[in-house]
């Protein structure tokens, strides 16, 4: 099976018109920073052929088609998730940048793996690597960019002016370089891509913190679409070290960390000609060790933790300690009871389309396999994992362990944390303002199953939480 090739925004690229615009390249910027930290943040693992946009142009954007933009709070790209940390390098955590003839920004590992929560309302934000990106929304990305190409204000007359106002060093041949190579060959791109997307349409919104990771897939690796609905939590990258030679990806599909470090990378927009893979190897090595934060101990309860503990053991420890009995295990759908929704979606025929992905390179996929359940794995960082299940269907821990308490509607992506339940505000007036609502009732979001723990007295339920802050 043949990937089918990829039309997407680099055909300016064809064109052999030398003028690159050396006026147009952001400063002080690259596709490689020699601090990890920047370079996990800022740093290209190679997507820009896939997903990329000319720099000044992706700058412009959500100026000239605002009313495009989600309505959630934030400027520009954070209302669709990104995150702003100040940095100088003119664009948000997740972005990176590559000079190829013009300069362009694409997608890179932070994108998803990087989050942010408050201690309060009116405290600043924390931003936390590795974390899942609670904030971001894929999806509306897509379709944002999809709404400007469609929109008739999407001419080289508008868009260069808008540049012109934020860079007035945008010169003469940038001008002739964008207007008759560039905005034109863009706008058909990200028209293909929205084509490629159109099965978005037929299922509810995936909002943030969340993505159908393996649909796409079907579209790249030729396997016909089907009505099934992947659309799962994004996962935390930390402690990798732990997880080599376990089952990956939340049914367990994949065992290799390399392997599931490029399928993220070619997900994301890269193609195994364009995928970077010394700067995926670099971030690689660095998420073998890198520690999730600790759950503030002053918030913490130290006379309860020996009975949480105990209770943990009992309940817990078979299926999340590292030398647990099940850990590791893909626990069959019907028993563990949660939405399988997840599962279906990556089928037999999808997991043979995988193993294509590579074909000529050294390191072509062989791992992919389909599973019947979902796989348990280590809980470190779990207080910023939430909300929980696969599909992030359960606000809090506590409602975890009170499945008949679960909430049916709730708001996602509201960060400021809830420390008595363990997750984040999930309703309230602020979570609705701020946050995007969750509906368990519709198909691939709900939230039965793991009613491990449920039985407990509430005593032991709140110990066994008290604990499950520490880990």
């Amino acid at each position: 099976m043949k990937l089918r090739p990829r039309v997407w925004l680099l055909a300016l690229l064809f064109s052999t018109v030398a003028v690159g615009g050396v006026a147009s390249q952001a400063p002080d910027d690259g596709p490689a920073f020699p601090d990890i930290e920047e370079h996990f943040k800022y740093g290209s693992v190679g997507t820009e052929v896939g997903v990329g946009l000319p720099y000044w142009l992706w700058r412009v954007l959500p100026t000239v088609f605002a009313d495009k933009l989600p309505d959630r709070p934030g400027t520009g790209y954070e209302k669709i998730g990104f995150i702003d940390d100040g940095a100088s390098h003119g664009r948000p955590i997740g972005t990176s940048y590559r000079v190829d003839r013009v300069p362009l920004v694409g997608l890179n590992c932070a994108t998803c793996h990087a989050g942010t929560y408050r201690e309060s309302p009116s405290a600043p934000r924390q931003v936390v690597l590795g974390m899942p990106a609670n904030q971001m929304d894929l999806q509306a990305y897509a379709r944002f960019l999809t709404a400007c190409a469609k929109d008739p204000r999407f001419t080289a007359g508008t868009l260069i002016a808008a540049i012109r106002e934020i860079n007035p060093d945008f010169g003469f041949f940038d001008r002739l370089f964008y207007r008759f190579f560039v905005i034109g060959r863009v706008q058909a791109g990200i028209l293909q891509r929205g084509e490629d997307t159109a099965w978005f349409d037929a299922r509810p919104d995936q909002g943030p913190g969340r993505v159908d990771t393996f649909n796409p897939y079907r579209v790249l690796v030729g396997v016909p679409m089907d009505d099934t609905v992947g659309t799962a939590d994004l996962p935390s990258l930390w402690n990798q070290r732990i997880r080599e030679g376990l089952p990956l990806h939340w049914d367990g599909n994949n065992d290799s960390l390399d392997e599931r470090h490029k399928s993220a990378a070619i997900g994301a927009g890269a193609t195994p000609e364009s995928l970077d893979v010394v700067s995926l190897d670099r971030i690689a090595a660095w998420v073998l060790d890198l520690p999730p934060p600790a759950f503030p101990e002053d918030r913490i309860d130290p006379t309860r933790l020996a009975a949480g503990r105990e209770v943990y053991v009992t309940v817990c420890a078979s299926c999340h300690d590292l030398d647990g009995t099940r850990m590791g295990d893909v626990i069959p759908v019907a028993e563990i009871g949660t939405d399988r929704a997840r599962l279906d979606s990556f089928s037999a025929e999808l997991a043979e389309g995988m193993l294509t992905i590579g074909e000529g390179y050294p390191w072509q996929f062989s791992h992919f396999r389909k599973t019947d359940g979902y796989v348990t794995m280590p809980l470190d960082g779990l207080w910023l994992r939430a909300p929980y299940l696969h599909n992030g269907s359960v606000p809090t821990l506590r409602a975890l362990l009170s499945p008949d308490e679960r909430p049916s509607l709730f708001f996602r992506a509201y960060d400021v944390y809830n420390w008595d339940d363990v997750g984040f505000i999930a309703s309230g007036p602020d979570a609705e303002r701020e946050g995007v609502s969750f509906d368990t009732a519709l198909p691939g979001n709900g939230n039965a199953g793991h009613v491990y723990g449920a039985d407990l007295t509430p005593e032991d339920k709140a110990a066994l939480l008290e604990y499950l802050k520490t880990l």
